[in-house]
């Protein structure tokens, strides 16, 4: 059996299990609590982070990794364009929103209000969630501008850009720090995206001691 070791909250793991659902992957889910470095854990990814993806008798880390390992080995549906170009687009996006976005934005958020609490680090830093409430703003008005040229973020093709947001912004949607109302392109591309089956097991996670809003499962918001 596949097995994905993951954090309900992670987007990183949120992404992989959006992948694998999307391609109809079979995979039990194991929460894995990686800040108490546990030796297994840390036999299995040396970097003490998830996802990790048991696949195939082999233990794989790193979420673009996965997900493009993933594309190779079972291409339908197709989730990377097949020109170079297009390809480029993607990964550059991907990259954007594992790297840009995740720094200024779900960090500050999503690891300040919720990871903190469950890992007993202490109490949230009010400075960052401000930085984080005042970034996502500018990155939903870059969205918007991209949607206002293409029907999905990489192109005109659903791809792993679209899934790689959605993983950020459903974790932020859980919490309640997105303003859908900013922008109607990025709200109904939100809506489009959480309307896939892949995206079921996603809006039935519950964390202990944060309730999700009342709009979160709702597809309709």
């Amino acid at each position: 059996m596949n097995r994905l070791y993951h954090v309900p909250l992670s987007p990183f793991c949120r992404k992989v299990r959006l992948v694998l659902a999307e391609k109809r992957i079979e995979v039990e889910l194991v929460e894995e609590r990686y800040w108490e470095q546990d030796p297994d854990f840390l036999r299995r990814n040396p970097a003490a982070k998830v996802p990790i993806l048991r696949i195939n008798g082999r233990f794989m880390p790193e979420s673009q990794a996965i997900c493009e390992y993933l594309e190779e080995i079972e291409p339908t549906p197709v989730l990377m364009p097949r020109t170079p170009e297009d390809r480029y687009e993607v990964r550059r996006l991907c990259a954007w929103f594992d790297d840009k976005f995740h720094n200024e934005v779900t960090a500050n958020l999503v690891y300040e209000r919720v990871n903190k609490k469950i890992t007993g680090q202490g109490y949230p830093d009010s400075s960052r969630i401000k930085a984080g409430s005042k970034a996502i703003k500018y990155h939903l008005d870059y969205m918007h501008w991209l949607l206002d040229q293409r029907r999905w973020l990489g192109g005109d093709q659903m791809s792993l850009a679209d899934f790689t947001a959605a993983a950020h912004f459903s974790s932020l949607d859980y919490i309640s720090d997105v303003d859908w109302n900013r922008s109607e392109n990025v709200k109904d591309w939100y809506a489009k995206i959480k309307s896939r089956p892949a995206f079921r097991g996603i809006l039935a996670d519950q964390v202990s001691s944060f309730r999700p809003p009342a709009h979160y499962a709702d597809l309709d918001f």
